[in-house]
């Protein structure tokens, strides 16, 4: 059973740990990324996940480590996952006696 909270979307985050604080709109974040607007938006909005490159971009940016973003990411994905744990119909493989 999984005891970890329901983390935010790592989106979640970036709009409220820097995007906010610094006053930057996700157009002039995008911009800053190189990446396109919709491409930021849709991260912001926890419509999209955060690539191993946004990570880096990430990092580039905002100096939190794309490793973190990454885990961030992970965890929110794993979280998504967990009401349909028991719908896979996967069993342990039990070792040959």
């Amino acid at each position: 059973m999984n005891t970890m909270f329901n983390p935010p979307h790592p989106g979640e985050l970036l709009r409220e740990l820097w995007l906010q604080p610094l006053g930057l709109s996700i157009t002039d974040a995008a911009k800053h990324l190189k990446v396109s607007r919709k491409t930021l938006s849709e991260i912001v909005n926890g419509k999209a996940s955060i690539s191993s490159e946004m990570a880096v971009r990430l990092e580039l940016a905002f100096g939190k480590s794309a490793q973190s973003w990454l885990g961030h990411q992970s965890e929110y994905d794993l979280w998504q996952l967990e009401p349909k744990r028991h719908d896979l119909g996967i069993e342990r493989i039990k070792m040959a006696a």
